[in-house]
């Protein structure tokens, strides 16, 4: 294979250029999904609700409240007709739907009209149709203009579709010029970075387009995954061409230095993307298809990456060598980690120490965190964060729930709605035995008056709540709905809305969180068993990077703040994964380095090899994911950056002081816990040392 290579490389070069030119194309092509609720299991009882709503009523579930400030009734009625006449709104709902406005409004329930109308202000609940969010928002900010407000659902995912794109363009346009400062830091060529660059990069745009064969993927995908291979993968890249200059400085020549680069970058290329490819590839056992849809990406990823180093390129280095010879330049770092490993190892005790006795309250704390489970709180200073404030300011928290009953009993329907009525934080509900009444024959009603209420099986009953749309108590209202409409109807009774797929995901992502993370580990673990043939390395690598990631996520307990949940299990899977590099590298070469000295030279004068390389992989890592923190709107996506970015630099710090203490300290286990790993025997002037 690698004299293919060598041999055809212009070929190769050509063959890979024009793959990547075919799957840029693709790529406009690939369909975004924005709707989190999509990817709940089929099973899961908000998607089983709403696939039956979908096929008994032509109306959705009002996912945007719209509000028009100093207006009288009359205007009132009159945006909302304009309202209703906007493409892609398929109902609105306001007071005239839950109060006859024929009779003066004093004398009607002012509890239920505060609702909808007070203080001159009208507040609607408009139904947007799916997959026409973006056209429907913006024709009704045309039509309110800047002084009203709109929020919602819809309004969430409008958002993102309109600045994912945009986010994830600044966010390369900050990242790339920061890779290329440090990469060029960290070569001796001008040119290198560019081809470090252009290997991944044609990886990264072959993996966007070929999603053209799944279909569509996730916004959350779209945003995260090309930012996350590249940083993840350049390793390799880094790996391969830097072997290849040391053996062109042997006076090697280029084809005969890059067939043995290849020889010796393999296998620590290959154990590097199989710990990544695995770790990743346990996001796809998620229930929660975010995991999956991510996963699936990540994986095919890193073996996009894979094949990119070793055969593309060996082949485009060979056709520009002469290019790296010409843009050759002086160390532009100076020798600053010479001497570097005997000062940390002077801290071998406390770092041990340190590390012991933040790692079991850490992993209490991290499974203590208060999680989010939707979007997350969006920034004050958008006109989404501004709009939400200025609803609340009057008309304070609204989330409809929806329930599905078989509309075969009209009185036993009023008498639940009467309890549900009741219930603490239940605002108002609208139902057809409540609105309608339950004395007039359905024969003798128009159409327009039944048909949002009732279909041919069911009872659509919409009930309005000021509990918020996920924590403690409105997931407790969701389950207090569903308690109380299956003692009338049984599993016939299906609830929706945004609280209730939140109370589903809360309950699908909390069984994968254990899932993934022993998928995770157990992975990863069997890989480094086989690289290191060893019992105790794998035990010492995944204690240190696991440690790094459990502190990580410690951070929002002891710091009082939510976490995004779908961040937490991304990152405690893609930290794990993407930093035990950092551990393999420094093990592999402390390994080496111990069969000819003695445990205390051997990890100092790997400490001062590597890292310098350690350094550069974690600086990319952790500036992808602060970038991503500070350029992303998404709080989704801006907490995976921020949890990435902090993983990134606390598993560099423990795998710089933990793990050589850890080496060094349990030296004689891990070679009787190690197939065939004959380390040097020390004598009495070594041990002086």
């Amino acid at each position: 294979m690698t004299n293919f290579i060598i041999r055809f490389k212009k070929s190769v070069v050509i063959f890979f250029l024009s793959l990547t030119i075919l799957s840029a194309i693709a790529f406009f092509f690939v369909d975004v999904n924005y709707n989190m609720q999509d990817y709940l299991p089929e099973q899961a009882e908000s998607t089983v609700a709403l696939n039956t709503m979908e096929q008994e009523f032509s109306n959705g579930i009002p996912n945007a409240r719209v509000m028009i400030e100093n207006v009288t009734i009359q205007e009132a009625l009159t945006y909302k007709a304009e309202l209703e006449a906007i493409d892609g709104v398929t109902e609105v709902l306001w007071l005239d739907d839950v109060v006859d406005l024929r009779t003066p409004i004093e004398f009607a329930d002012a509890a239920t009209v505060e609702n909808y109308y007070q203080d001159e202000k009208a507040l609607f609940s408009v139904t947007v149709e799916s997959g026409n969010e973006v056209e429907a928002t913006n024709q009704i900010y045309n039509l309110i203009g800047e002084e009203n407000a709109i929020t919602g659902e819809a309004v969430n995912t409008a958002t993102q579709q309109e600045m994912t794109g945009q986010e994830t363009m600044y966010a390369a346009l900050l990242l790339v010029p920061i890779i290329i400062i440090i990469l060029v830091l960290s070569t001796n060529s001008w040119l290198e970075p560019v081809l470090f660059l252009t290997a991944i990069g044609v990886s990264v745009l072959i993996n966007l387009g070929t999603n053209i064969f799944i279909g569509e993927v996730s916004f959350i995908t779209q945003s995260v995954a090309p930012i996350l291979q590249l940083a993840v993968s350049l390793d390799y890249a880094i790996f391969l061409l830097h072997s290849f200059q040391d053996y062109r400085n042997k006076e090697y020549k280029p084809g005969e230095a890059m067939r043995l680069a290849i020889k010796e970058s393999f296998p620590v290329i290959s154990s590097s993307a199989l710990t990544t490819f695995f770790g990743f590839t346990a996001l796809m056992f998620m229930d929660f298809e975010i995991g999956s849809d991510l996963g699936l990406n990540l994986v095919k990823g890193i073996v996009l990456s894979f094949i990119s180093v070793v055969v593309f390129l060996p082949a485009l280095t060979l056709v520009c060598y002469n290019w790296i010879d010409k843009t050759k330049h002086k160390t532009l770092i100076p020798p600053v980690f010479k001497g570097v490993g005997g000062k940390l190892m002077k801290l071998k005790i406390p770092a041990i120490a340190i590390v012991l006795l933040l790692t079991v309250p850490s992993f209490l704390a991290q499974n203590s965190t208060t999680f989010t489970y939707g979007m997350g709180e969006q920034p004050e200073d958008t006109r989404l964060g501004m709009d939400i404030r200025q609803i609340e300011e009057t008309f304070g928290v609204t989330t409809a729930i929806v329930l599905l009953v078989p509309n075969d009993d009209i009185g036993k329907e009023l008498e639940m709605i009467q309890v549900i009525e009741d219930m603490d934080h239940v605002s108002s509900v609208i139902g057809y035995a409540n609105m309608v009444g339950s004395t007039i024959p359905q024969d003798f009603l128009e159409q327009n008056v039944t048909e949002q209420f009732l279909s041919e099986n069911y009872s659509r009953i919409i009930i309005n709540t000021d509990a918020g749309t996920e924590g403690d108590i409105p997931f407790q209202l969701v389950d207090n709905i569903r308690e109380l409409s299956a003692s009338y109807y049984g599993e016939d009774a299906l609830t929706l809305g945004e609280s209730v797929a939140l109370y589903d995901m809360k309950d699908v992502v909390t069984k994968d969180n254990q899932i993934v993370n022993i998928l995770t580990v157990v992975t990863i673990g069997l890989v480094l068993l086989i690289t290191f043939r060893s019992i105790s390395i794998p035990v010492i690598l995944l204690l240190t990077i696991q440690s790094a990631v459990w502190i990580n996520l410690a951070v929002p307990y002891f710091t009082d703040t939510s976490l995004v949940f779908v961040g937490y299990l991304i990152v405690s899977t893609v930290q794990l994964a993407a930093t035990v590099d950092y551990a393999i590298l420094l093990t592999e070469t402390y390994k080496h380095h111990r069969q000819q000295m003695s445990a205390l030279p051997a990890i100092k004068k790997t400490l001062d090899e590597k890292l310098f390389s350690i350094a550069v992989s974690a600086s990319i890592l952790s500036s992808v994911g602060f970038i991503l923190w500070l350029t992303s709107s998404n709080p989704i996506v801006g907490s995976i950056g921020l949890l990435l970015g902090r993983g990134a630099l606390l598993a560099f710090i423990l795998v710089i002081t933990f793990l050589p203490a850890m080496l060094v300290m349990g030296d004689k286990i891990i070679e009787k816990t190690s197939f065939r790993m004959k380390f040097h025997k020390e004598d009495h002037h070594e041990e002086g040392n």
